[in-house]
């Protein structure tokens, strides 16, 4: 069987091994791929991996001997799963492998925000904690979480987690979510409306699907509802977030701050209107990276790929 992975850098930036795949038969890996190389690259491959290179409906046409397409991601909208299903290709991707690595993101930025860690290390390496003249001093206010409300848009595994976390900080936790409010853990109240979770909340941390119905929720509208002294997080999606409108509230103070990990365009390369606003924490989509999330994405992609070639696909999402 012939296997190719069209971007495996990301995956394994060469601290983790591909060893135990050679055993799928003839595999080719690639730590990237350009656009114009995937049908040439994919030619006879019965199996093809992808984390970020799109297979869409015109490279699948050209792949006839295609039978199989794995993500190395939670999210599978690089692929054209109905173009897949058409052909007969199963496409499968790699549920909740990084809940806790995502949820410790979370709260690297929602901590690093309310006690400004890295802003105070950089100062003191400046050489202002010899100059004080007071034993300490805040570069910015310190804020405690105990008794903010956390609002958690979505929850699923990761809202889920981010709730738990939150609440042992003493947080009160407020979620829009379909789950049915008897379901619901101790402690987490459900939202009447989407609207409620950003004027209640203290922090909103986004952590629903980027579909048709939640691209740009966060908008000038939405940001309008926030008390000037909230936060937002987003560790989801770009799209999720209108840049524009979240970078005039941003400089307008009419919120305090935000922490994203994701931006519309990655890598920026036209730029983004959030670069260069100081009271936007950007990190470059890291949340899902840890190592420890990296080996159980490379552990469970390779078992998908077993278990499709015994006849029993799992985690299939076409």
């Amino acid at each position: 069987m012939k296997v190719v992975v069209y971007d495996a850098f990301a995956a394994s930036p060469g601290d983790l091994s591909w060893d135990g795949w050679d055993q799928l038969g003839d595999v080719t890996i690639y730590d990237r791929t350009a656009p114009e190389d995937v049908v040439e690259r994919g030619r006879g491959a019965e199996v093809v991996i992808t984390n970020k290179v799109v297979i869409d409906r015109n490279v699948i046409g050209q792949l006839p001997q295609l039978r199989y397409i794995g993500v190395l991601a939670t999210g599978f909208n690089v692929v054209d799963t109905v173009a897949a299903r058409e052909h007969g290709i199963v496409v499968t991707n790699i549920p909740a492998y990084s809940t806790m690595s995502v949820t410790q993101m979370v709260f690297a930025h929602l901590l690093d925000i309310a006690n400004n860690v890295g802003g105070h290390s950089a100062s003191v390496h400046g050489g202002l904690w010899q100059r004080a003249d007071d034993f300490s001093y805040m570069l910015t206010t310190q804020m405690e979480l105990d008794g903010k409300t956390m609002g958690i848009v979505g929850l699923g595994k990761i809202g889920m987690q981010v709730a738990k976390v939150a609440m042992a900080f003493g947080m009160k936790v407020l979620a829009y979510t379909s789950k049915d409010a008897a379901s619901l853990p101790p402690g987490i109240v459900k939202a009447q409306s989407m609207d409620d979770v950003f004027s209640m909340a203290d922090v909103v941390t986004l952590h629903c699907p980027l579909t048709e119905s939640t691209v740009h929720l966060v908008n000038d509208r939405t940001l309008g509802l926030m008390k000037s002294s909230a936060i937002l997080i987003n560790t989801g999606r770009g799209g999720l977030v209108d840049e524009d409108a979240l970078a005039r509230a941003l400089r307008g103070k009419r919120i305090m701050a935000a922490g994203v990990d994701v931006l519309t365009e990655e890598p920026p390369r036209h730029g983004s209107p959030l670069i260069g606003i100081g009271n936007c924490h950007i990190t470059p989509h890291i949340a899902w990276a840890t190592l420890e999330a990296r080996m159980r994405l490379m552990r469970i992609a390779l078992d998908n790929v077993i278990a499709f070639v015994s006849g029993k696909p799992q985690n299939v999402v076409n």
